[in-house]
């Protein structure tokens, strides 16, 4: 007689059986159910991550917060006419003349909305995916990618290009809080400057790398009798940097990564020589080289922060660098064949008022506003999410950023699921989305 069950019809006999291997086999095996679904979960997990693409992150830091219908989401409210782009159906603002030949390659989120109506905390909510919490540091995303991930080749796991000469506080935001020095950037001067170097990645001249192993045991002998004497975790600690500072000396690639005179004059050109422009280059031959996370911070002291002439910083500061410099850096690594293995992000802290103030600027606006990503095998050449007539309010699909802290960890093979636990023993999320829960990948994108 067959037996229904669900979609499945069969005697009896063939349902004991189809039992017996799905139930009755596992605890012949010693796997209880519950055990049973945790190990279909992981097998999930590890399927999830063979399939990942991207093996870096440049994030492009636009520090200020741009207006999003000047940019990625025009609108009758901006002074700037929409133009079409080489995707159907997707416009920008004309001021991105160069990026809208290139929108196959770029992917818009048009509805992000963050916390924090001041620069500090959406800063910091931003870099994080958490509130700010003056009893509570939170490691950055580029942290977590360096801890998650790891260094390859002697290249430090995470770079900060240029460092924050002033308002450092924002800087501290993109530090790796409790997760320690290990995962802390690297920071770095402003490769624009012309006296531009980074100081002590190279042997002297006059010293030959067989002299410095000589000289490092000598020293590892003193420092073992030492030792015997006394002994304590810092000197553990200590021994991991000492470490990891004589093998970025000793390996050549480390140093070269970092000189920019590598490149030619075109090139340097083609980004741009100024700060946005060869904070891109050189991410990208830090990525090229094996840095797994770079912050191009060259857009700093709140550049995109227009309160005042709106219309005129745009048009005449903020996006000709930033059409020309992210134009380059697609180009480049398209080129190199780096652009399937890297994921290229593009934001600021928030968007700015639909409306124009007396000052003829637009102010802070973190309800709704609008990032770009694309490389590391993002699904590009779309647009995600669809706000109001004035960009002011999210009509449909409201992404946070732990939304895309998702979407860029599953890009890269991290899972998004894990949590830390900081030294309170309190637990943290690495995306953490509206209201406290996991963020969630974007199923659009990846």
């Amino acid at each position: 007689m067959l037996k229904q069950n669900g979609c499945l019809r069969g005697t009896q006999e063939q349902f004991n059986r189809r039992d017996f291997i799905r139930v009755g086999s596992l605890g012949f095996l010693g796997i209880n159910l519950s055990q049973a679904l945790r190990l279909e979960a992981a097998f999930k997990q590890i399927n999830e991550k063979s399939e990942k693409k991207a093996k870096a992150c440049i994030l492009v830091w636009l520090e200020g917060g741009p207006s999003q219908v000047d940019t990625w989401d025009p609108k009758s409210n901006s002074s700037f006419r929409p133009i079409s782009t080489n995707v159907p159906g997707i416009q920008i603002s004309e001021l991105l003349p160069l990026l809208a030949k290139r929108m196959d390659k770029l992917a818009l989120i048009r509805t992000i909305k963050s916390f924090g109506n001041d620069h500090p905390q959406a800063v910091h909510y931003s870099a994080t995916g958490h509130l700010h919490n003056p009893a509570m540091q939170f490691p950055s995303l580029g942290s977590v990618v360096a801890k998650e991930l790891g260094s390859q080749k002697n290249m430090p796991p995470y770079v900060i290009v240029p460092r924050w000469e002033r308002n450092t506080q924002y800087q501290d935001y993109f530090k790796s809080a409790f997760l320690g020095p290990d995962y802390a950037p690297m920071t770095i001067p402003d490769p624009s400057n012309q006296d531009f170097e980074v100081p002590n990645l190279t042997l002297p001249k006059s010293l030959m790398p067989a002299a410095v192993e000589n000289r490092r045991s000598f020293l590892d002998t003193v420092d073992r009798l030492y030792r015997q004497k006394v002994e304590s975790v810092e000197h553990t600690k200590l021994d991991a940097f000492i470490e990891k500072a004589w093998n970025m000396i000793l390996t050549p690639g480390v140093g070269k990564a970092f000189d920019l005179s590598e490149e030619s004059q075109k090139t340097r050109d083609t980004y741009g020589q100024d700060s946005v422009g060869q904070s891109l280059l050189l991410a990208r031959r830090l990525v090229e080289a094996g840095t797994r996370f770079v912050t191009a911070a060259g857009f700093h002291e709140n550049s995109w922060d227009t309160h005042l002439d709106n219309d005129k910083g745009h048009r005449d500061k903020l996006t000709p660098p930033l059409d020309r410099s992210l134009s380059a850096l697609i180009d480049d690594l398209e080129e190199r064949g780096l652009y399937e293995s890297t994921i290229v992000l593009v934001m600021g802290e928030f968007g700015r008022t639909p409306h124009i103030n007396p000052a003829l600027g637009r102010d802070h606006w973190p309800l709704c506003w609008s990032l770009a990503i694309g490389g590391g095998g993002i699904k590009t050449g779309q647009v995600v999410g669809r706000s109001d007539e004035q960009g002011a309010y999210i009509l449909d699909r409201p992404v946070s950023i732990g939304d895309v802290f998702a979407t860029v960890y599953k890009a890269l093979g991290i899972d998004w699921h894990k949590e830390y636990m900081t030294p309170v023993g309190r637990p943290i999320k690495i995306a953490n989305s509206f209201d406290d829960l996991t963020g969630k990948p974007l199923v659009e994108l990846i």
